[in-house]
C-alpha cells in the first residue's frame, strides 16, 4: 500500500465514522456523496466546443441582421455576421456525442458524461454571471453552492473543511463565489492557492506538545465564553474554525503532497514531477481531497489576471486552444482515475462556465472574436447518479437560442443538490425574517439527466 493509499484509508475511516449522521441529514437517498466543480472561468464558446452547427460553416461571414446593444460592445446596434468554428467536430466512438478537436481527451470519455446543450443564465457580464453560477444571484451576494452543500451535509472528515476551492488567482466577483454569506461561517470555502504555500500560516508556531496545551486552554476558555451565547452563529463558527485549522495543520500537508502519487498517475494527468501549479496538479489534489472526506471541491480555471482565461476570445477565439490544452487531458484523466479507484459513482463532476459565446463575430465581418452569450451555452455532468452518454437540450441551427429543454442556472443547482440527496425547496435557512434557499423561488430538478 502506498503512503497515499494509507492516508486515503485514514480519511475513509473518518468518513465511515461520520457517515451515519451525515446521511440522516439528506432529504432522500443520495446518488453521490461528493462534488467536484471544474469551473472554466471567462465563458468558453459552445459552438467551438460541444455544440456543432454546420450552418456556421456553410454561411460563414453571412449577415443575419442587426442586434441592438450587442454583447458588451459600446455600439447601440451591430450587424451580426456568422462565424464558423475554428475546430472540426468528431463523435465519441461509444455514444456518438460530437465534441470539437479542442477537447480530444474529453471527447474520448463523453460516454461517461451527460452533456447539456441548453444552459442559459440571466446576465451577460462576467461578474454577475459568475456570481449567479455560484450563488444563484446576479447582484446580491448570497451563500455559494459549496456553502449550501456544506451546510446541508457537513463533512465526512472533521479534520478537513467540507468546502474547498482551488484558485490560483482572484476570479470574477472574487471570494464572494465561495462565501457562506448569512450561513454559518464554517461553511465558507477554504481557498487553496497552488504552489509552495497552498495554505498560508499553516505551520505551527510552537512545538507539538506546547501547541496541544495551548489549544486545550483556548478551547476551555472558548467553551466558557460560549455559555449563554449559543445562539451566536459567528461565535460558534469561529470556535469551529480553530478545530478545522488544527485538522488542516495535521492532514493537509499529506493530502497536498503529490509526490506520493505514482509516475503512472502523474503521466495520465500530464502532470510533471514537482509540479504544484498546473491544472493537472489541481485535479489530482481535488481527487485526494475527496478521498479524504472533503464534500465539495471546486477548481477555478484562471491562470492569471481575470482576462487570462477563456474571455480572451474577445481578442481572438483561437486563444481557446491555449486554455483547452491546459484542462483537456487532466479532466479526462480525472474521470478515468475516479473510475479506476472505485470512486466514480460516489462523486458528481460538474464541468461549467458562466455563459457561452456568440455565433457571430463580435467586431464585424471577417473578425476573429466572439462576444458574451448568456442565452445558450453548454455544460456537463458526470459520475454518481448521472445518465451517461446522453445529450440534453438543443439550440437552434446557429447556437443562438434554445429550441428544446432549456436548463436555467436554478435548474442546474436544483439538479446538483438532488444528486447529493438534498431537496432544493427544503434546504432553507432563516435570515432577516424569511427563509432563503439556493434557488430562491425558482428551479426544477432535470430528471432526464439522472439515472
Amino acid at each position: 500500500m502506498t503512503a497515499a493509499s494509507g492516508l486515503a484509508a485514514v480519511g475513509g475511516l473518518a468518513a465511515r465514522a461520520n457517515r451515519s449522521t451525515t446521511e440522516e441529514r439528506t432529504h432522500h437517498s443520495p446518488r453521490a456523496k461528493h462534488v467536484i466543480v471544474l469551473y472554466m472561468s471567462g465563458g468558453f464558446s459552445h459552438v467551438d466546443t460541444f455544440d456543432p452547427k454546420p450552418r456556421l460553416i456553410r454561411q460563414h461571414d453571412v449577415s443575419i441582421g442587426t442586434e441592438f446593444k450587442a454583447g458588451v460592445s459600446s455600439q447601440p446596434k451591430q450587424e451580426r455576421f456568422l462565424k464558423a468554428p475554428l475546430w472540426r467536430f468528431h463523435a465519441n466512438r461509444e455514444c456518438g456525442t460530437e465534441v470539437s478537436d479542442l477537447f480530444p481527451h474529453i471527447r474520448s470519455v463523453m460516454h461517461e458524461v451527460a452533456l447539456i446543450r441548453s444552459m442559459h443564465c440571466d446576465h451577460r457580464d462576467h461578474g454577475e454571471a459568475t456570481l449567479q453560477l455560484h450563488t444563484g444571484s446576479t447582484g446580491v451576494a448570497m451563500p455559494s453552492l459549496g456553502a449550501w452543500l456544506s451546510y446541508g451535509l457537513k463533512s465526512f472528515n472533521d479534520n478537513l473543511p467540507s468546502h474547498v476551492v482551488i484558485s490560483e488567482h482572484r476570479p470574477y466577483s472574487g471570494p464572494r463565489i465561495w462565501d457562506s454569506s448569512f450561513l454559518p461561517g464554517v461553511h465558507r470555502g477554504v481557498q487553496i492557492v497552488p504552489g509552495d504555500t497552498p495554505l498560508p500560516n499553516l505551520q505551527p508556531s510552537s512545538p507539538a506538545a506546547l501547541q496541544e496545551l495551548e489549544l486545550g486552554i483556548l478551547d476551555s476558555l472558548n467553551q466558557r465564553h460560549l455559555k449563554g451565547r449559543n445562539e451566536d452563529p459567528n461565535l460558534q463558527s469561529r470556535i469551529a474554525s480553530f478545530r478545522t485549522a488544527k485538522g488542516l495543520q495535521d492532514l493537509a500537508p499529506h493530502v497536498l503532497d503529490l509526490s506520493q502519487e505514482s509516475k503512472a498517475t502523474l503521466d495520465a494527468y500530464g502532470c510533471a514531477e514537482q509540479d504544484k501549479t498546473s491544472y493537472a496538479a489541481q485535479c489530482i489534489t481535488a481527487r485526494r481531497m475527496i478521498e479524504n472526506g472533503v464534500r465539495f471541491v471546486e477548481i477555478v480555471d484562471a491562470v492569471g489576471a481575470c482576462r487570462d482565461n477563456w474571455d480572451a476570445a474577445h481578442r481572438d477565439v483561437a486563444t481557446h486552444a491555449k486554455y483547452a490544452k491546459r484542462v483537456d487531458q487532466p479532466v479526462a484523466a480525472l474521470i478515468r482515475d475516479l473510475r479506476q479507484r472505485g470512486l466514480f459513482d460516489d462523486v458528481l463532476l460538474v464541468f461549467c462556465t458562466e455563459f457561452g459565446r456568440s455565433p457571430w463575430a463580435q467586431d464585424g465581418k471577417g473578425t476573429k472574436s466572439r462576444t458574451h452569450h448568456p442565452w445558450a451555452f453548454s455544460s456537463w455532468l458526470a459520475g454518481g447518479g448521472i445518465k451517461p452518454g446522453i445529450i440534453h437540450g438543443q439550440t437552434d441551427d446557429i447556437g443562438n437560442r434554445i429550441d428544446e429543454n432549456a436548463v436555467h442556472i436554478h435548474d442546474f443547482h436544483a439538479t446538483i443538490l438532488d444528486v447529493v440527496g438534498l431537496d432544493h425547496e427544503r434546504l432553507t435557512y432563516r435570515h432577516a425574517g424569511r427563509d432563503f434557499r439556493l434557488t430562491d423561488v425558482h428551479g426544477r430538478v432535470v430528471r432526464e439527466l439522472l439515472s
